[in-house]
């Protein structure tokens, strides 16, 4: 092959160098109308039409990253749950109004006999006060906004404010699976090493089991909550439900939420399934020493069999909430929303009534202090 010196710079603007009427390609001429020139030409045209066009999308692809840097990120948002029922949505107000009665009068009212009552301060009575702290404060983070949207059609939350409520929400509701493990190990000390009960459950031998745990709650909540935090909302501001939770305001974030979607469901599985695996686990073995043992399993069924059916109950409602939002379903977005919403305050009325009403030492406190409280009232109307 002969080697052939070519112009760059003229190469870039398609062109040959001319001399008379061939061109001059090194020491080689080459005819105007060689096939080998025109062959060239081809090669070279296509090449560098390649390079221009490569250059037209990096050109383009800054600019639409130029674009969506350039969209403001919405800072506050709708809480638009329930939409779907037009005129009907506030109606909600009444059965939601009463659900939020029923948990504040009920867990003020436990937690009040637990307290006043020094003969109620066992180790179990302390962990269902505990809990009835947790529901006690629960549905104040979101009920009280919830139902002031219902009838007033107040929507409208920050970003700032989102995020702490979503915080406080994720983190104070971690409690509820947290308390019933706890509550699991009481029992499995009660029923299967009875002797070795108050050491076990004295409060020093008691920590190594609380604070492991307070620490996962924390972090991945935090960690939940921060991620969320750090994305741009471009999509839109109306978040199709009651408070803010997580994964309704991530899908209005744009760019990947890939990160977000894989915390929220080790949230869900490390915290709420973790507990209940290790609850299921510890009830069977309590069930197996109860038959081994050849002792009545008539207690241990009474204070677990309830336990375990609020669990599972819970655990489902939670789930439901939890896939729905992660996995493709033809679930209407109302449904959605109802079970999100249910399964934060679905315990919180019903727990006081199970933990509380069915442990008879509290049963007879409550009735106690109800009679009394009747015949104060007797007294001063005579």
């Amino acid at each position: 092959m002969v080697p052939v010196m070519l112009n760059i710079s003229s190469l870039a603007g398609n062109t040959l160098t001319p001399e008379g009427e061939c061109y001059q390609l090194g020491t080689v001429q080459v005819s105007q109308s060689s096939p080998a020139l025109s062959g060239a030409r081809g090669s070279l045209k296509g090449f560098f039409s390649s390079l221009h066009g490569g250059a037209d999308g990096l050109r383009s692809v800054d600019e639409r990253r130029r674009r969506m840097e350039n969209v403001s990120s919405h800072k506050h948002f709708i809480l638009d749950g329930f939409d779907d029922l037009g005129a009907l949505r506030p109606v909600l107000f009444i059965p939601f109004f009463i659900m939020f009665a029923v948990s504040l009068s009920a867990n003020s009212l436990l937690l009040y006999v637990i307290v006043s009552q020094r003969s109620l301060h066992s180790p179990m009575c302390i962990l269902i006060a505990g809990m009835a702290c947790v529901d006690l404060s629960l549905p104040l983070f979101f009920v009280p906004n919830m139902l002031l949207s219902f009838l007033f059609d107040w929507r409208g939350i920050s970003l700032i404010g989102c995020l702490v409520q979503m915080h406080f929400i994720h983190f104070v509701g971690a409690f509820q699976s947290t308390l019933l493990v706890w509550m699991a190990l009481d029992r499995y000390f009660a029923i299967c090493t009875p002797l070795y009960y108050h050491e076990r459950m004295a409060l020093p031998r008691f920590l190594k089991f609380v604070i492991p745990i307070l620490i996962r709650n924390f972090f991945l909540n935090t960690l939940m909550v921060s991620l969320a935090g750090k994305l741009a909302f471009c999509v839109g501001n109306m978040m199709n439900h009651c408070f803010c939770e997580h994964m309704a305001l991530v899908r209005l974030a744009c760019g990947s939420t890939a990160i977000n979607n894989l915390v929220g469901l080790l949230t869900a599985f490390l915290i709420p399934v973790a507990d209940f695996i290790f609850i299921a686990a510890s009830y069977v073995v309590i069930f197996s020493s109860v038959l081994r043992s050849g002792r009545s399993g008539v207690k241990a069924l009474h204070t677990c069999i309830t336990h375990i059916l609020v669990i599972t109950v819970s655990l489902t409602i939670a789930l439901v909430a939890f896939l729905s939002y992660r996995i493709r379903n033809g679930l209407p977005e109302a449904v959605r929303v109802f079970f999100s919403t249910m399964y934060l305050l679905f315990p919180s009325c019903f727990n006081p009534i199970i933990y509380g009403i069915r442990t008879t030492e509290i049963r007879q406190q409550i009735l106690r202090t109800l009679t009394c409280c009747r015949f104060v009232q007797t007294l001063n109307f005579l």
